[in-house]
């Protein structure tokens, strides 16, 4: 455990993810709430909505019809944050200038999709079973592996993907320029910008590395160097698998628990267990435990306050293309953040001197890991619906 007096006084952690520091305030979680709560998420959606750009047969923003799908759906987002053809641009030569000191762009090319979990308008990851989340995790594999670049070490390992053509993918699923990196990720609940209650994640390919992987990356291969060949994440779950204070839970390839920097009260990090570079390397006795721990985490969160429980959900692995020490060094792992509190109502909010000076939080992560444990079990909406059958 944590020295005892850590539970008491301000103190600040290191996070050597980022190589930056986290002020931690235990005491704070007694003082009173008078601020913005959010509005509890009711459970009365339909298993299909007419109106819903998602479900199965309905017609999209673009006037694409869906197919009728029957596990995962994969189509180019309508409203894609890049583009895949746009104007040449150049950034002006590096002269000396003030202007080429502050006033830098680079052009930014890429293409953004949509992928669905179920057809059924009402049911999220967390009502899910493990093995209708391996279907999602096929196809985030398929289309992670649709986009390597053929230099790649990971394309010895990959399994032939079956993009395109599919039933289950639209047309254009394929890319059509080699990408630098691809983000997966998931936003559930209003609370977290989600515009659809449909569960759904993106995925944005692009031809830069973006800021949070690349700072990730530049860690594991400091780390990677100074320890011999050793690898961040692998050394780091084993020790919390050994200390046990900060897991919530943990199979025979994944470790799911709560950061000893952990900036979110509940946030939750999954490590592979063993070196795995990207979903790529998962056989198929992982990809089943990942999606069982994937099941386990989804739903400690929702029973935790017996509601929808919202978050971003993002996938860390292995650039679509990269040198050969940055794909030996990057190491698949998941991070959900999600912003609740205190109760169903209340969130954080990172303002003021999270904004200003560095991120702040109150309930230690052992209380958050402690908390989650004892939140296994049955869903509770399945509790809830077994008493009104009764």
């Amino acid at each position: 455990m944590p020295e005892p007096i850590l539970n008491d006084i301000s103190h600040r952690r290191y996070n050597p993810l980022r190589g930056s520091w986290i002020l931690v305030s235990p005491h704070r979680t007694k003082r009173p709430w008078q601020g913005q709560e959010e509005a509890a998420t009711g459970t009365t959606l339909p298993v299909h909505d007419p109106s819903c750009y998602l479900c199965p047969g309905n017609k999209r923003a673009a006037g694409d019809v869906n197919p009728q799908y029957e596990n995962t759906l994969v189509f180019v987002n309508d409203y894609s944050a890049v583009k895949e053809v746009q104007a040449d641009y150049k950034a002006a030569d590096r002269d000396g200038s003030l202007s080429s000191l502050f006033l830098q762009a680079e052009s930014v090319t890429g293409k953004c999709y949509v992928v669905t979990f179920a057809p059924s308008h009402k049911l999220t990851l967390t009502d899910l079973a493990p093995s209708e989340i391996v279907l999602v995790i096929n196809t985030w594999t398929d289309l992670y592996t649709a986009h390597l670049s053929p230099s790649s070490p990971l394309v010895k390992t990959a399994a032939p993907t079956t993009l395109p053509p599919s039933n289950r993918h639209d047309r254009n699923v394929h890319p059509n320029a080699q990408y630098r990196y691809m983000q997966i990720f998931e936003n559930k609940g209003a609370a977290m910008g989600c515009s659809n209650p449909h569960s759904h994640g993106q995925i944005w390919t692009t031809t830069s590395l973006p800021e949070e992987p690349a700072i990730e990356l530049e860690r594991f291969k400091k780390y990677h160097r100074e320890q011999g060949g050793c690898h961040m994440l692998e050394d780091y779950a084993k020790l919390e698998i050994e200390k046990e204070e900060r897991v919530v839970y943990a199979n025979a390839a994944f470790v799911a628990l709560c950061p000893w920097w952990a900036t979110w009260p509940f946030e939750i990090l999954i490590i592979a267990r063993q070196h795995r570079r990207a979903l790529t390397d998962f056989s198929l006795e992982e990809k089943d435990q990942l999606a069982e721990i994937i099941a386990e985490v989804t739903r400690r969160y929702d029973n935790l306050f017996e509601t929808q429980f919202p978050y971003s959900m993002g996938l860390h692995q292995a650039p679509l293309e990269g040198s050969d020490l940055e794909i030996e060094c990057s190491y698949f792992h998941i991070h959900f953040y999600p912003p609740l509190l205190r109760s169903a109502t209340v969130r954080k909010f990172l303002v003021g001197y999270e904004m200003m000076a560095e991120p702040q939080r109150d309930i230690t992560p052992e209380q958050a890991a402690e908390r989650l444990r004892g939140c296994g079990g049955v869903l509770y909406r399945k509790k809830m619906q077994e008493q009104q059958e009764r």
